[in-house]
């Protein structure tokens, strides 16, 4: 069993490695959207086209961070309770 100080430390560690995992999925989403204005430039003299995956990616890392951002929420109103 945790002590207060303590659960308040683990959760804060917890939270540091939210916040790192969203700005690794936000780097993700940069490199997307660089690899889709690449593709675009690269084919600009002909029709452009962009694989589905890059779509299905983009969105899906997307939600990542939509759900990592609500499981920040969450411990952290958890730990205000606290």
């Amino acid at each position: 069993m945790y002590s207060l100080s303590e659960l308040h430390a683990q959760l804060g560690a917890f939270r540091a490695k939210l916040a790192e995992a969203t700005e690794h999925t936000n780097r993700a989403v940069e490199l997307l959207d660089e690899a889709r204005e690449t593709i675009v430039t690269a084919h600009e003299a002909a029709q452009s086209w962009l694989p589905p995956e890059l779509a299905i990616a983009t969105e899906r890392l997307r939600q990542d961070t939509d759900r990592l951002r609500a499981a920040d929420d969450l411990v952290s109103g958890y730990q205000a309770r606290l």
